[in-house]
């Protein structure tokens, strides 16, 4: 079984700069490029979480897929994430999973922060989202969705690998961190959670603190606060099969159904 490198992005964003934060995660994806299997970037990294949905909305044929494509197939890299992208009148904040090969999947946010008001301006989405690469079974979920331990649920090990790509603020950064420890013990899986850093538009202050923890609550790899730089651990896939061999939690799992 493969180990996967994996690198989060805790970086600051510009504020509703599309085309300064595209440039400026060229240059450090391009640096990771040999390095890294998985890159994972902020929510909404092109320009932080605006409410400015129908501004910056943008379909599959827009410049930030084809950037993401352009960056996977040239640094042979999968890279995450999401963005504000439009379909018909609807507006998603929209998870993403680049690959390599040059196909992307698509994830929209199901729980969508209602102190914020991200409800009037983007549709929830209905769908979790779980794609195989290099071997991993990875789950790709976004922000606010932390809190929902049924929607993260790892029914039967669907996954080996949950992703939160996130803009969480300082404010409840405690929160933050031990809800990703918790998810990653209740669902026998390595957690990545990124966060950025920064101040947005909203005056909103982030303190990064981005979190890789493996299936027993440790955490591998941890971002200092209010620092941008890179967070990178190697996740081994053998020592976590043989982790849910020996103690098999997930068989004694309760069933249930989610409502949508």
């Amino acid at each position: 079984m493969e180990n996967l490198r994996v690198s989060l992005l805790q970086t600051d964003i510009f504020w509703e700069n599309k085309a300064g934060n595209l440039y400026k995660q060229d240059a450090t994806l391009s640096a990771l490029a040999g390095k890294a299997d998985l890159v994972i970037l902020p929510e909404m990294f092109t320009t932080g979480f605006a409410m400015n949905a129908v501004t910056f909305a943008e379909n599959e044929e827009g410049e930030t897929i084809a950037a993401l494509k352009k960056w996977a197939g040239m640094y042979d890299m999968a890279i995450a994430g999401s963005f504000i992208a439009r379909e018909g009148k609807d507006c998603y904040n929209r998870g993403f999973l680049a690959l390599p090969s040059g196909d992307i999947c698509f994830y929209d946010k199901r729980h969508l922060f209602r102190m914020g008001d991200e409800g009037r301006f983007f549709t929830e989405g209905k769908q979790r989202l779980i794609v195989e690469y290099k071997g991993w079974k990875i789950c790709l979920l976004v922000c606010y969705d932390l809190r929902f331990p049924v929607w993260c649920r790892n029914r039967d090990n669907e996954y080996d690998l949950l992703i939160f790509v996130a803009s969480w603020p300082q404010s409840r950064i405690h929160t933050w961190r031990s809800l990703l420890v918790a998810r990653a013990i209740e669902n026998a899986a390595y957690v990545c959670g990124v966060n950025r850093v920064g101040t947005d538009g909203a005056s909103l202050i982030y303190s990064g603190e981005s979190l890789i923890v493996d299936e027993k609550g440790y955490i591998l790899a941890e971002g200092e606060p209010g620092i941008e730089q890179i967070v990178s651990a190697e996740l081994d896939l053998t020592h976590l099969h043989r982790f849910r061999e020996k103690f098999p939690v997930w068989k004694d799992a309760d069933d249930f159904t989610i409502k949508l």
